[in-house]
């Protein structure tokens, strides 16, 4: 890992299309500004994180029974829909 310290108005460049602002110093946080290119993804990790963690939960097998519970049991599941005019 590549530790840097820079001082507020400081800039840190990401390749050629990502630039990282130090904004502001204030105590034990830091505010940064990120200019990336648009559709470029930018979390915070817990975000992250949080988003990962639901996307490996919906990738998870379901069990058939399951999926039937899901089924409203006033419609029969051999009749067709009806039909509006």
């Amino acid at each position: 890992m590549l530790t840097l310290t820079r001082k507020a108005g400081q800039k840190i460049r990401i390749g050629d299309k990502i630039e990282i602002v130090v904004r502001e110093v204030r105590g034990r946080q830091v505010r940064l500004g990120i200019t990336a290119p648009e559709g470029l993804q930018v979390y915070r990790e817990e975000l992250y994180q949080q988003i990962a963690a639901e996307n490996a939960k919906a990738a998870l097998p379901v069990d058939l029974e399951d999926l039937e519970a899901l089924v409203d049991d006033s419609t029969p599941a051999d009749s067709e829909p009806s039909k509006s005019p």
